[in-house]
């Protein structure tokens, strides 16, 4: 819903992705979260730019999840 109604490159799609991959890493479904960080990553990036708090989150969540599988 909110992609539909945001678009695909809005940081509130991105944070929305990042909650979804969290609760699969959680769950052990590692390689189903990956991609969900890795695009949650490239709109953090792109929307906010590279030094963004969110960024850095973003990038913490996947080492996180790396570091699990």
């Amino acid at each position: 819903i909110m992609e539909a109604e945001l678009g695909p490159e809005h940081p509130a799609v991105a944070s929305s992705l990042s909650n979804l991959a969290n609760l699969l890493h959680s769950m052990g479904a590692y390689s189903e979260a990956r991609p969900l960080l890795e695009r949650s990553l490239a709109i953090r990036e792109a929307a906010l730019g590279t030094d963004h708090p969110d960024v850095a989150l973003s990038l913490n969540n996947l080492a996180e999840l790396l570091g699990s599988m």
